[in-house]
């Protein structure tokens, strides 16, 4: 570990100018590219008490052992020379992103004597007019068949137009009126290229006009009383119909606009953009990053803006991207988006109307890319395996942890506290041995006595559970406050019979001091005890005034965190469905015995509870399943609840009288 001073430039020596910088390992390999508006301000600020960086800018810089810089004129060039090294050094902490799979386009290859309609994947070629990219080849193919009918463009390969040609005889598709046959000359290299240009200007966007060309092509067809011919432009005009189905109208004012949106937790981040041409989705294409660098989500936006146009010329670029955050500062960003379109570019955060809508289903697919990035990752076992092992290692067990549980605590503005537990078993959830606990030690907001609680409740009733065998009793011991309450699947919690190897908690040194406190009082030792700060996503030990960094690239990291994630998720579901059901509880959920199906009954037959409360026994008995002793119940109940008051018109001062309550 390289210590940052030994390489740090002299005072004044770093220019107060726009420029890119490159930091660089013992070994002279460029390990990260930045940009900066002013090189001196930024490159100071990577060289502070190691304390005050984020822990991956840390790890960056003493991992570094030189820094050089290259000053610009201004920050566009700045930008196109980062984009520049990034994608000729590949440096290790910058953000990269990855596709999980190759997108394919819709090509036309114009830059032949007789274009060809044709999927294409990878690098763009000059003189091809792309479209897309899809997310899959079938749905290219099947909107090409249905456009042949109209634009019979050829789409064979090479060989077949040169076998074809040899011999004088077309291809099938040349025999059923999909393709046009110029490899038997049955039109000239001028009309086939006509015909490809009209494929390409339709599916620029500009099909209406062309469709209203057909439709008046039609009736004066049928005014001219040539019924097959009007029948087959009929039929083109309906095939073209279906090809523009599939791709719906979302935006009404044929916008032309790529919209970007992010999805990221604190290791990684997924990106979707949305191609929309004339206010229709053309295509759709995703990645997803690691974010090895301290980076937020108008950072992301940026690589992102980077990766997706860097290449780019022309019409490639639309005239407006949207975007969930504009990259700081942005004019510059705007400024390289023009140069590389040669016009105008607006890139804005869409606030209303058609365009927040369909961002919002854009952010949705982001989520999901990232989501099932996550899963994938997760169900791999021998990444499991090494995530369980690097979590040994990094926190001195003597094995790895094959059963993981983590607490969390939750609550609203200190009402309604409640835990939960959840089971991770060699890294994957075990959601049957989840468990929630409600906090009623003591009253009012204090997280960490809450996980002091919950930790001691859970390893008491371990350590009953390891004196003798059989189910647990229903109802919680008496000194325990609040018993656990059954898990998502609605079983009681039956056995705390399995230790795990190590208890997580979400939170820093408070926590995990209440959570090993509770352990040693119960005099339990082989379980490890560690927390997981999310702020910085740092791994806190029991007595340790330093928490444990574990590589970004750590598998065992990204466990925890899943770990962590899910516990959190658990105990939030748990108190928004109690804090529903409270706001929701009546004077009839305090009649003991009277459950669900006859309080709607009561009610159903009454019409309110004030009806109920003003009725006599007997008129509660001619209730459907009330008994008299539950009528009893029910009228004792409702006459010592103290009825509400009444509600007052504050104008006139007259009691309103409501029928329903």
């Amino acid at each position: 570990m390289a210590d940052p001073s030994s390489y740090r430039p002299k005072p004044g020596q770093i220019p107060d100018s726009p420029g890119v910088y490159k930091f660089r390992d013992e070994h002279g390999r460029v390990i990260y590219v930045g940009k900066a508006k002013s090189l001196r301000q930024r490159l100071s600020s990577y060289f502070q008490d190691l304390a005050g960086l984020h822990p991956r800018t840390r790890t960056m810089v003493t991992t570094a052992a030189s820094v050089e810089w290259t000053v610009v004129s201004t920050e566009v060039e700045a930008l196109q020379l980062e984009y520049s090294w990034i994608k000729e050094y590949d440096p290790r902490f910058n953000v990269k992103y990855r596709d999980d799979k190759s997108y394919p386009s819709l090509a036309v290859t114009l830059n032949e004597e007789f274009p060809r309609v044709q999927v294409m994947r990878g690098p763009k070629k000059k003189g091809v007019r792309y479209f897309g990219p899809y997310a899959h080849a079938w749905a290219i193919r099947e909107t090409v068949d249905l456009m042949l009918r109209v634009f019979p463009v050829r789409t064979c390969s090479a060989g077949v137009f040169k076998r074809s040609h040899q011999i004088g005889r077309p291809c099938l598709l040349g025999y059923i009126g999909k393709c046009s046959a110029p490899c038997v000359g049955r039109v000239t290299p001028e009309e086939h290229r006509e015909l490809a240009e009209e494929f390409c200007d339709f599916m620029a966007g500009r099909t209406g006009a062309y469709i209203r060309r057909l439709e008046q092509r039609m009736h004066d067809a049928a005014e001219e009383m040539e019924y097959e011919k009007a029948a087959r432009l009929r039929d083109d005009i309906e095939a073209l119909r279906r090809a523009m189905e599939k791709n719906a109208v979302v935006l009404a004012d044929a916008t032309d606009a790529d919209l970007i949106a992010v999805a990221e937790d604190e290791l990684e981040a997924a990106v979707q953009i949305f191609h929309v041409r004339g206010g229709r989705v053309r295509g759709q294409r995703g990645w997803v990053t690691d974010k090895v660098e301290a980076v937020d989500t108008a950072g992301l936006v940026e690589h992102a803006l980077q990766q997706l146009y860097g290449e780019e010329s022309g019409d490639a670029v639309p005239k407006e991207v949207l975007v969930p955050a504009l990259p700081e500062p942005a004019p510059p960003v705007v400024q390289w988006l023009t140069g590389r379109r040669g016009s105008r570019v607006d890139l804005r955060v869409p606030q209303r109307g058609d365009k927040k809508d369909l961002m919002t289903t854009v952010q949705r697919n982001a989520q999901q890319a990232l989501a099932l990035h996550k899963t994938k990752r997760a169900s791999d076992l021998t990444t499991r395996s090494r995530a369980l092992e690097e979590i040994a290692e990094a926190l001195g067990l003597d094995s790895a942890p094959l059963r993981i549980e983590c607490f969390d605590i939750s609550h609203l503005q200190g009402q309604d506290v409640v835990a939960s537990m959840v089971v991770f078993e060699d890294g994957l959830a075990r959601k049957s041995e989840y468990r929630r606990f409600q906090i009623k030690g003591f009253e009012g907001q204090d997280d960490v006595r809450s996980m002091h609680e919950v930790v001691g409740r859970r390893f008491r009733r371990y350590l009953r559970e390891s004196l003798k065998t059989g189910e647990w009793a229903e109802e919680a011991p008496a000194d325990e406050p609040g018993g656990e309450v059954p898990a998502e699947n609605g079983d009681r919690p039956k056995r705390f019979a399995y230790p795990p190897q190590l208890v997580v908690v979400d939170g820093g040194q408070p926590q995990v001091a209440a959570a090993q406190r509770a352990l040693d009082e119960l005099g339990v030792t082989d379980v490890a005890v560690c927390g997981l700060a999310k702020r910085l996503e740092e791994v806190w030990l029991p007595g340790e005034d330093d928490p444990v960094v574990l590589p970004r690239t750590s598998e065992g990291l990204y466990l925890l965190q899943r770990v962590r994630d899910e516990a959190h998720r658990f105990a939030i579901a748990y108190q928004r469905g109690k804090r529903s059901r409270s706001m929701k509880a009546g004077p009839l959920d305090a009649v003991p015995g009277l459950g669900e199906t006859r309080k709607q009954a009561l009610l159903k037959h009454f019409g309110s509870v004030k009806r109920l409360r003003a009725a006599t026994v007997e008129e509660i008995c001619a209730a459907p399943g009330i008994g008299r002793k539950t009528a009893e119940t029910v009228a004792a109940a409702l006459a010592a609840a103290a009825p509400p008051a009444p509600a007052v018109n504050t104008a006139t001062g007259e009691i309103m009288d409501d029928a329903e309550e």
